[in-house]
């Protein structure tokens, strides 16, 4: 009966009359949903937030790099998003995408990887393939998901298959989508591994195998390991640049024409979003229970932590310029998202730096046409900020305008014409003059 299940579900598979269960319909989960229904997948999308699911079964998105036509296309093929999980029953293959953060003391958070086996649990059968997506520790899928698995008398790689296939999803990346990203695969047994790859060489254009679920899950970590390092490098040469009278961009500039040997990233006000001031923990948490250090990744760590603070202090020494009280200075954050052309704010540094100073009983406003709304706790209280028009009236109203995620929608110019004194954190102005200050 094993193998005859094995058989099935590849044929169900290579047929695409395998229904695909997505658990997550987030920044990873909705856009492969919207790729297995592409190429002619029934999907079934899994989610606890009631607003994404009002969302999306509206025929609406709530992410701003995917637009309505393809939330539309999905209710067209018959796409159902629902916190009903008795129809994991249903579905044959099960892709989780659940967020993976950190705890306050830096160590992995699987709370929704936990519980997405909890809410399956009584629905799972034989002739399913289980696959974890989400970033984590290596070992997450052998410790976690295969006991799981076990316990309730499958046996894998012949009745159930279990999978780790890391994400790679680059919101607001308009030249590298799901389908020309190579796919990393590891099964837990050759079996799981053949089905997995049977199932994802219909929506990507290359796969790559690796021997075991532990090295896909280290082959995420390091890919935004070495974006987290090589951003704290330049970080760190930037506040050395600063302090010697040197443009860093122009020293990245001209570093770049070097055709070998170098990778130039950019210095910003800090790291934001779900990877790079995450992932490195995981990586760092697992090597301290097995007795390794990692000197360069905690510093890596502790640099890009700091440059929202050190953003801050510079703005901060601008501003005593001014020699007024800070309850009399007002301060434009000009960008509000973690990263150019999302609606995302998560661990955004403009937060941070909002955050900060307002400590200092600074007025601070926000423009960001991608977030139309936030709010924040600073000490005991609560402060609501909407965003405001990137008008050159509001503009003239203060005394400084600071550049924390330089959309391509601002338009520059204006900020340049109408800010009082002009800080860009993002080294995204080309003309530089006595009223523009890079940072």
């Amino acid at each position: 009966m094993s193998k005859l299940e094995s058989l099935n579900l590849k044929k169900k598979i290579s047929n695409k009359k395998s229904i695909i269960g997505i658990i997550g319909l987030g920044y990873v989960g909705l856009p492969l949903a919207i790729r297995f229904s592409e190429v002619g997948y029934k999907v079934i999308g899994f989610d606890i937030d009631n607003k994404k699911l009002k969302y999306l079964n509206s025929g609406k998105s709530f992410i701003s790099h995917i637009n309505d036509k393809k939330i539309k296309f999905l209710k067209r093929k018959r796409f159902l998003a629902t916190k009903d999980y008795s129809k994991i029953s249903e579905v044959d293959i099960i892709v989780v995408c659940v967020p993976t953060p950190i705890k306050n003391n830096k160590k992995p958070d699987l709370k929704f990887i936990y519980s997405s086996l909890r809410e399956t649990k009584q629905y799972l059968r034989s002739g399913q393939l289980l696959v974890l997506e989400s970033t984590t520790y290596p070992g997450t899928t052998e410790e976690i998901i295969v006991p799981f698995v076990k316990s309730l008398n499958f046996q894998i790689g012949k009745n159930f298959f279990v999978s780790y296939s890391p994400e790679r999803e680059d919101p607001g990346n308009t030249k590298f989508k799901t389908k020309n990203t190579p796919k990393v695969i590891a099964g837990y047994t050759q079996n799981c591994t053949t089905m997995s790859k049977i199932l994802y060489d219909k929506i990507v254009d290359k796969t790559v195998i690796v021997s075991s679920p532990k090295v896909a899950e280290f082959t995420k970590l390091m890919e935004n390991i070495h974006r987290a390092v090589n951003i704290g490098i330049v970080n760190e040469m930037k506040i050395v640049a600063k302090k010697m009278n040197i443009n860093i961009n122009e020293v990245i500039n001209a570093a770049s024409t070097k055709p070998f040997g170098f990778t130039p990233y950019q210095p910003g006000p800090g790291v934001g979003g779900h990877c790079i001031p995450v992932d490195p923990y995981y990586l760092s948490w697992k090597a301290k229970k097995e007795g390794v250090s990692t000197k360069l990744l905690d510093t890596a760590n502790k640099l890009n932590g700091k440059m929202p603070y050190y953003t801050y202090k510079e703005t901060i020494k601008l501003l005593n310029k001014e020699k007024k009280n800070y309850s009399d200075m007002s301060v434009l954050i000009v960008g509000m998202a973690y990263k150019k052309n999302i609606n995302d704010t998560r661990e955004s540094p403009g937060l941070e730096i909002l955050s900060l100073l307002l400590k200092k009983k600074i007025r601070v406003n926000y423009s960001d046409p991608y977030i139309p709304k936030i709010s924040l706790n600073v000490g005991k209280k609560k402060f609501t900020f909407k965003s405001l028009d990137l008008s050159a009236t509001n503009l003239k109203k203060h005394d400084l305008t600071l550049i924390i995620t330089a959309h391509d929608i601002f338009n520059y110019k204006k900020i340049i014409d109408n800010s009082k004194l002009l800080v860009d954190t993002r080294f995204v102005l080309k003309k530089y003059n006595n009223r523009i200050i890079s940072i």
